[in-house]
């Protein structure tokens, strides 16, 4: 049974993020477009006490967009992870990422790579993939570097995998471990258990999923759920190849409507020989291991350093 403070914030949590069906995607698109005319990107620090004084903070633009590293002053990492965020590719780096970025870095003793990647519907995955490849390949192989580290969550898990794929086929990284975080692998929502989930997720709602899928996939907003692009590796990456990928922790709950797609996930990984442990919380919602001050998310960070470590 989920805890009684997990259950406040399944109430709470999506009414502050302004959780809702989409019902006319001109609008949603006009909406998010303006949101993003305004967005101030600079790194959102105010959920880490101190962190100027704990932390390092450089921006490294190399990529072509910002990427934020965070360093333990005092420290000289070998180590790196870099943790791509979720938002349905539309919303930017939040400050709740920020505060488990920083936890991850304090207690795996890592360097932690934020990157703050171009956002749908104005981009597509195509400029954001190839230069996280380039990212990830310069810090694993830089002077001094050694070990590089994957994760994410939410859509950002989804991307992570879908790095993970691209330099399994580029060949020069392989990444020593991969995080996924109630991640969203498979845009086509083709499962026939997403309808029940729909109505079980306080959060999510498919409707807006099938629009960002869109925007992700760079399609119009009227296109088919069936269009082959919403398939394809990059913007699916649980319908891809997975065997020879990074040991790897999923975590979901089973009020989120993307664990379907995360079962089928672990099915596949399974049949394809990929060392994928595969952890459900019964009842928790969507990225509940980020929420703040639940045993659910205890649990799921004790099984996350145990992982990455």
């Amino acid at each position: 049974m989920p805890s009684l403070r997990h259950d406040l914030l399944a109430l709470v949590v999506p009414r502050l993020r302004g959780a809702g069906a989409v019902t006319d995607p001109a609008a949603e698109r006009a909406s998010v477009e303006s949101c993003h005319a305004g967005l101030d990107r600079r790194l959102p620090t105010r959920t880490v006490p101190a962190f100027g004084l704990r932390y390092e903070h450089e921006v490294d633009d190399s990529a072509g967009f910002p990427v934020h590293v965070l360093t333990r002053r005092g420290t000289s990492p070998a180590r790196t992870l870099v943790w791509l965020h979720g938002g349905g590719f539309v919303s930017p780096l939040d400050p709740v990422h920020v505060r488990y970025a920083a936890r991850l870095a304090d207690a795996l003793g890592v360097r932690v790579l934020l990157p703050d990647y171009p956002l749908a519907p104005e981009h597509t995955w195509r400029d954001s993939l190839e230069p996280l490849v380039e990212l990830a390949t310069r810090w694993a192989n830089g002077p001094g570097l050694g070990g590089l580290l994957l994760g994410g969550d939410s859509a950002g898990g989804g991307l992570a995998l879908a790095l993970a794929q691209a330099l399994r086929e580029r060949g020069q990284v392989r990444p020593e471990r991969l995080l996924l975080v109630s991640p969203w692998v498979d845009l086509t929502t083709s499962s026939p258990a997403t309808a029940w989930f729909d109505r079980r997720d306080p959060w999510l709602h498919s409707s807006s999923l099938r629009l960002y899928a869109r925007w992700w996939a760079g399609l119009p907003d009227d296109a088919p759920d069936d269009h082959p692009d919403l398939a394809r590796t990059e913007v699916s990456p649980a319908l891809g190849d997975l065997g020879d990928l990074p040991p790897t922790l999923m975590l979901c709950g089973t009020r989120d409507l993307l664990v379907p797609a995360c079962r089928r996930l672990a099915t596949r990984a399974a049949e394809a020989g990929w060392d994928l442990t595969y952890v459900e919380e019964p009842g928790a919602i969507h990225v509940y291991p980020l929420l703040p001050g639940i045993p659910e998310a205890a649990r799921a960070w004790t099984t996350t350093l145990e992982h990455l470590r």
